[in-house]
């Protein structure tokens, strides 16, 4: 028998390489960013201006130089302008070699030809002198600009900045709690003035969103407390009646099924607000048409006991939306129409269709509505005063009604108008928006449909 081999053992895996100190990183801060982003456009376009300048000195400065000359004074006079010419560009002379311009070592006197050759060695060396002088003073001015723009641009960051550490102080500052603080920016009407306007605005909003919440949950608590508080009176004196009859025992459970029946009305209708306010997750095809005419419905009969009388003209009116939502809404609008109505008022109530956008009106008599006090009929639990509570709890009554249809028509997108009638009464209209022609033949087939003969 052979002995068994030993297995080999994996290698163990190198460690990964530790992270390199000299990584760029970008800058932190938004100050430190337009710095650089300041210094890097001063740079490039001094650079630019650099190039330009250059090549517009060098286009102005001579490359060729002809000496023409005659007789022969003009050795003489050629004599000294190679002179002068070699002395202002020696150091190029002598890069070019200057034996050209040396008089001739028999003494004879230079050749117009050598003279002009000598000419143009002087021009090319001072224009080479000249261009190389002001590539290096340039430079020298482009660094001691670019050090200096460092600071400039760094304390320009800073004040444009400003105003945004004074909005970020202030949201730091501002909390549920204080949201009635502004920041009330001043300053020129710019951007930035703009950008604390609106921070002010939102926070006015939210300011009046969370009293409006602190509020209907108050308003909730309270509405919820009162059937349960009579619930639980009825039925403590029933226990504690020791000659209580079947007869009284019967009449207590009825009246606190009637306050239970309150109660889930009243959750029924909050779950709707809620729904209504969360908005709608996807839109179907559906005739407000055919939703009224199932409101007419669900009302006939109190109109009837009521002595209330319904005019109805309900042409097609294709809408996108909730069919279920608007059926409460038209439900709410027509209940709110007959119980807040006089003895042998009217309710009149119509659909149609106005310029490519489905609407219902709800139009009715009834007690004079102040016109300044109609925003409050559509805020929870708002009633204007006791006559227009119905006809008690057990009615109904809850304040919610005009609410829900509000929180509706916003989650479809919808106007809600409504105006007082001088006669007494409410007049309400709700314009869907405008619907897609394909979906709108998709409601008027569906209207053909669901629409009564």
């Amino acid at each position: 028998m052979t002995a068994a081999q030993p297995q080999p053992q994996p290698r163990p895996l190198p460690p990964p390489p530790p992270p390199s100190r000299f990584r760029f990183r970008a800058p932190r801060t938004v100050r430190l960013r337009l710095t650089l982003l300041y210094v890097g456009l001063f740079l490039a376009s001094a650079a630019c201006l650099l190039v330009i300048t250059y090549f517009l000195v060098a286009r102005q400065l001579p490359g060729t130089v002809t000496l023409r000359t005659s007789g022969g004074g003009t050795a003489g006079t050629s004599s000294q302008v190679v002179t002068g010419g070699t002395g202002a560009g020696a150091s190029a002379g002598t890069g070019t070699g200057t034996g050209a311009c040396a008089p001739p070592a028999d003494g004879t006197l230079p050749t117009v030809a050598q003279m002009n050759d000598c000419v143009q060695q002087a021009a090319a060396g001072l224009r080479n002198d000249t261009l190389d002088q002001l590539l290096i003073e340039s430079g020298i001015a482009l660094g001691i600009m670019a050090v200096a723009s460092v600071g400039l641009g760094w304390l320009m960051a800073g004040r444009v900045l400003s105003p945004l550490r004074t909005i970020t102080a202030a949201a730091r500052r501002i909390s549920a709690r204080s949201l009635h603080q502004r920041i009330a920016m001043s300053g020129p009407d710019d951007e930035l003035k703009e950008l604390g306007d609106t921070f002010d605005q939102l926070l006015g909003r939210l300011d009046a969103s969370f009293r409006a919440q602190r509020q209907f949950v108050a308003n909730a608590s309270h509405e919820l407390r009162t059937p349960l508080a009579r619930q639980r009176t009825l039925l403590e004196v029933a226990l504690r009646d020791k000659q209580a009859t079947n007869a009284s025992l019967r009449t207590a459970c009825e009246r606190a099924l009637a306050a239970g029946e309150q109660q889930e009305r009243l959750i029924a209708a909050l779950l709707t607000l809620a729904r209504g306010e969360r908005g709608l997750d996807a839109f179907e095809p559906f005739d407000l048409s055919a939703v009224a005419t199932g409101a007419l419905a669900a009302v006939r009969d109190e109109a009837e006991a009521r002595a209330v009388t319904v005019t109805a003209d309900l042409g097609a009116a294709p809408a996108l939306g909730d069919p279920r939502l608007a059926e409460q809404l038209a439900a709410n609008l027509a209940d709110n129409a007959i119980r807040y109505n006089v003895a042998g008022g009217q309710v009149e109530i119509g659909t149609g269709n106005r310029d490519g956008r489905a609407f219902l009106t709800v139009s009715n008599t009834g007690p004079v509505i102040p016109p300044d006090q109609l925003g409050r009929l559509f805020q929870p639990f708002q009633r204007l005063d006791p006559g227009r509570s119905g006809s008690g709890p057990e009615r109904g009554g809850l304040g919610l009604g005009l609410a829900i249809v509000s929180a509706i028509a916003a989650a479809h997108g919808a106007e809600l108008r409504a105006v007082t009638r001088a006669a007494g009464g409410l007049a309400v209209e709700v314009v869907f928006p405008a619907t897609p022609a394909g979906a709108g033949r998709r409601a008027e087939d569906l209207a053909g449909a669901a629409a009564p003969a």
